[in-house]
């Protein structure tokens, strides 16, 4: 969790072949960002996990779209750092606890960040970040809950033109992204476009 906060950029990818799986990696990490989010919403998914740690082990390789407690353990048997899922589920977070895998819910309410806090969560994904209010509403929730610690990794409508107004609120500890590791520049094998925007995002990163 210390790592998104520092490099507080992840990319979020779906990738629907695993031989598309190291040289996604591999952009990203010449970019300057040595993190992902592989999506569980294709059957590559696992496997994508476990070839990028199996090249890359210093790599922070996480799994979204966890929906269920079976995907978060085949998550878990993948190998994944850490886990993230679009709403908050409290079976699905409670097994995430106990195969002791640092876990991201989503949220949109306050009553959703309450319940985060019920089950000892301080890092929360505010999802979808732009059709929920996007930075007007990371505000308004910074009030009522500045003191109990707790930070967003906006994501949903997150991208290169707002990635900077997002990062210069004190309440957001990362955001998280797809468009420089857009589906359809992975798919069709187009690396050169995905390191450019790769390296943009991670000065934006940096920068934040």
């Amino acid at each position: 969790m210390e790592l998104i906060k520092k490099t507080r950029i992840i990319p979020v990818a779906v990738i629907d072949r695993i031989e598309d799986a190291l040289p996604l990696a591999e952009t990203l990490r010449n970019a300057g960002i040595n993190i992902i989010e592989v999506t569980f919403r294709t059957e590559a998914a696992g496997d994508s996990i476990r070839a990028i740690l199996d090249e890359y082990p210093d790599m922070l390789v996480g799994a979204g779209t966890l929906l269920d407690i079976y995907q978060v353990e085949e998550a878990a048997k993948a190998g994944a750092k850490f886990g993230v899922s679009p709403g908050i589920n409290r079976s699905v977070v409670e097994k995430a606890h106990v195969l002791e895998m640092p876990f991201v819910p989503g949220v949109m309410t306050p009553s959703d960040v309450e319940k985060g806090l019920s089950l000892g969560l301080k890092l929360l994904k505010f999802f979808p970040a732009e059709p929920a209010g996007g930075i007007k509403m990371l505000q308004a929730l910074a009030g009522p809950y500045r003191h109990t610690g707790v930070q967003f990794i906006p994501l949903g409508g997150v991208n290169a033109a707002n990635a900077a107004s997002y990062l210069e609120l004190p309440v957001v500890a990362a955001i998280g992204g797809s468009w420089f590791v857009d589906a359809k520049l992975v798919a069709a094998g187009d690396w050169d476009r995905v390191a450019e925007l790769s390296r943009q995002a991670a000065a934006i990163g940096q920068a934040g």
